[in-house]
């Protein structure tokens, strides 16, 4: 588990975040919003998190299509308390910030956390943790700042529910069924996804060998959202096949917390029953 003695964490400056993300540093909305629309700039809920030591660690942007909503696109930002920076454990807490300025997506505040051995940045949903959303409409910053301090107080039930992930050892049948659900999440069936459920499952580093519940869906979690995995099966015109990286925000979020809520199932003995037409490609 201490492999990672070496990890430090870096905490983000605003010149950085600015060079990453700079539409969380927008002086107003976008031309074209409604008149009801309350503008709240991420920088200001930046500064009252700080005050409550919550650092930033990891900042992406929405790649837009439109130009007219460039520095106003939606933005995720990762932060983790002072105290946890320079910890030795496996994993820490993280506050996941998601917000744009072109009144495409309220406010939302997730609980995340951050493995350190595979750098796997997982975003919790279901029992765990229900994600906070504010509506631009009335927004004021406190809100959105107290509220993070209902994150530390789930902190040490995150903590217990990832134990008994730990605790929770799988059948081969229950990890062939959780990668199979795993897949769905991004492809239509398991038949039109570029691999199969066991290419999925496979380990890519020693410390990801084993067969409970936590390392299971971590190995599942980093080959949907990293992609690179593939069977070598191609397309019909040739080209191999593999998983794409996600790289959309909501995607990744999405992602991320189905696969939580399907480990929350298995933890509490639920079965995970698949559509009958489900097939495992060849």
């Amino acid at each position: 588990m201490n492999q990672t003695s070496n990890f430090k964490a870096t905490a983000l400056s605003d010149e950085i975040l600015r060079t990453r993300a700079p539409s969380i540093y927008a002086s107003g909305p976008m031309a074209g919003v409604s008149q009801k629309y309350a503008f709240v700039p991420t920088a200001e809920i930046l500064t009252g998190l700080r005050d409550l030591h919550w650092v930033p660690v990891e900042v992406e942007e929405q790649r837009i299509r439109q130009e007219a909503r460039r520095g106003f696109q939606k933005h995720l930002i990762r932060l983790r308390l002072e105290a946890q920076m320079e910890t030795l454990d496996e994993w820490n807490v993280e506050l996941v910030v998601v917000n744009s300025h072109d009144a495409g997506c309220a406010y939302q505040l997730h609980a995340g956390i951050y493995r350190r051995i595979c750098s796997n940045g997982l975003v919790i949903g279901g029992e765990s943790f229900n994600a906070i959303r504010f509506r631009h409409s009335g927004c004021l910053t406190g809100e959105v700042v107290q509220a993070s301090l209902r994150l530390v107080e789930a902190m040490p039930r995150i903590g217990e529910r990832i134990a008994r992930f730990r605790e929770r050892i799988l059948e081969p049948r229950e990890s062939l069924a959780l990668a199979e659900a795993a897949l769905l999440l991004r492809y239509p069936t398991v038949a039109e996804s570029p691999i199969s459920p066991e290419t999925l499952l496979q380990a890519r580093r020693p410390e990801d060998e084993g067969d409970n519940l936590w390392l299971a869906v971590n190995r599942c979690q980093e080959g949907l959202l990293r992609g690179g995995l593939s069977d070598s099966h191609r397309d019909r015109r040739g080209k191999l096949r593999s998983v794409r990286p996600l790289r959309g925000i909501d995607s990744k979020v999405t992602v991320n917390k189905g696969l939580w809520s399907l480990a929350e199932r298995l933890a509490n003995g639920e079965p995970l029953v698949l559509p009958e037409d489900v097939t495992i490609a060849a």
